[in-house]
């Protein structure tokens, strides 16, 4: 499947939905890509899975934002893959640390640059430990197993959706009880 086949069949996808993310993060090692980083030199030539390219055309041009949110010892080749694959002007932020930072912090400064709130967001990565930590932000985030792919698409834009149909609606309850509240003591003021 080609990146142009998988770009329509993600629009498809993307087509579905009424509620989406007004930003998609995505971490890199085997999630938007099929390495780590540390264990590939510069010179090599890098690729990204192979539904990646079209999802990211797509989510582009639904006008979609995106980010990257990556921990790497070799953030430097991280960054020149990212040259080299000619992806670097789909992304609004660029959070990519040689240290061991939490992916919380990625998410911090990505909210701090961007201003999008965290429960407008969409997250793939492929550990555990950061769809835990970046979840409890109010992030929506999805593990992907075998990089980004139209399922792990499908599978995080309804999650995403259900997130933020079941925030509206709790929105929408507190703020009747809120009148119902104000209603009440205005009654007993007369």
């Amino acid at each position: 499947m080609g990146d142009e086949e998988v770009k329509n069949d993600a629009l498809q996808i993307i087509g579905m939905f009424q509620l989406l993310p007004r930003l998609v993060v995505f971490d890199l090692d085997y999630t938007l890509w099929p390495f780590y980083c540390d264990c590939v030199s510069k010179r090599e030539m890098p690729s990204l899975f192979p539904q990646a390219k079209g999802i990211l055309y797509a989510l582009k041009e639904k006008g979609i934002d995106m980010a990257i949110a990556s921990r790497s010892p070799t953030s430097d080749i991280a960054k020149t893959f990212i040259d080299q694959l000619n992806i670097k002007p789909m992304f609004v932020a660029q959070e990519i640390y040689a240290s061991r930072t939490n992916k919380t912090d990625h998410f911090q400064r990505i909210h701090t640059r961007t201003g999008i709130p965290f429960n407008s967001m969409l997250f793939f990565d492929d550990e555990d430990r950061n769809i835990q930590s970046v979840s409890k932000m109010g992030v929506t985030s999805i593990l992907v197993d075998n990089g980004v792919n139209l399922g792990a698409l499908r599978q995080g834009l309804t999650e995403f959706s259900q997130n933020a149909s079941r925030s509206e609606k709790n929105k929408q309850s507190w703020q009747k009880y809120s009148q119902n509240s104000n209603s009440s003591g205005k009654k007993d003021e007369d």
